[in-house]
């Protein structure tokens, strides 16, 4: 397998971005390290031709880009999600600075996953719910009194960090042996089924008793996307809260004939 191969398993999220330009020149900061993919989620303004400009020539990234409304949609066959910020949030996730991360999704690469680098609008950054969507954050170190990188120059480095890795990469690139679907991690959008399905039960059982709901599932997304779950472990999961749902709806029938 080709090194182009492997770069296809690395997509380039874009999330709320406000100014259409930065879109172009994230494309041409992507198409100078060697990769292509590009998915924008709910863009103020694209197509538009101040992206075309500012893509200087990266027109085939752009005509390819995928465009969804929200995050989960942008995410969907993604296994490994990283999360690009500024600053350190709410969210408690592990923190890695570029390099670090791009190792790590490198490492997921060669393991036959999709990976998901998710950047957030220019003004403020992911939201907490959206970096709790992601598997860890990726901090670049700036300076603390000036930590204003442009979009596209924080793309442009973690692209650089990621070409840089591949390249000193001494082993071979491979195909991983092919998994039972089953067997594979789960996906972005499988994972958020389940959260919701959690989220659900733990209200049909009246688990929060006066405990922040948000604070609990946070925590809950943190375990659950550290542990990778198989697709078939979900099920299981799925299972096991259809029928704490069940029971919790027969005892809110005895208390009611009561």
């Amino acid at each position: 397998m080709a090194l182009s191969e492997l770069n296809d398993r690395f997509r380039f999220v874009l999330v709320r971005t406000s100014h259409s330009g930065n879109i172009g020149s994230a494309a041409r900061a992507m198409r100078t390290m060697g990769f292509d993919r590009l998915t924008l989620v709910a863009p103020h303004r694209f197509p538009d031709p101040e992206a075309t400009a500012l893509a200087a020539g990266a027109d085939d990234v752009l005509g390819q880009a995928a465009i969804h409304d929200d995050l989960v949609a942008g995410l969907a066959g993604a296994t490994f999600s990283l999360g690009l910020s500024a600053r350190r949030r709410g969210v408690n996730l592990p923190e890695l600075d570029p390099r670090e991360g791009a190792a790590q999704a490198i490492a997921a690469a060669r393991r036959g996953e999709q990976v998901a680098l998710v950047f957030g609008n220019e003004r403020t950054g992911l939201e907490n719910d959206e970096l709790a969507r992601c598997h860890a954050m990726v901090r670049i170190p700036s300076v603390d009194d000036f930590s204003s990188l442009n979009l596209s120059q924080a793309v442009q480095v973690v692209a650089y960090e990621l070409r840089t890795a591949l390249l000193a990469d001494e082993a071979p690139v491979v195909v991983p042996p092919s998994l039972d679907a089953d067997a594979a991690p789960a996906d972005a959008e499988q994972l958020e089924r389940f959260f919701t399905h959690l989220g659900e039960m733990l209200d049909d059982i009246e688990f929060h008793k006066g405990r922040s709901p948000t604070t609990i599932m946070l925590k809950l997304r943190k375990l659950f996307l550290r542990a990778r779950p198989e697709l078939r472990e979900l099920r299981i999961l799925h299972g096991i809260l259809a029928d704490a749902q069940r029971m919790a709806s027969l005892a809110h029938g005895r208390d009611g004939a009561g």
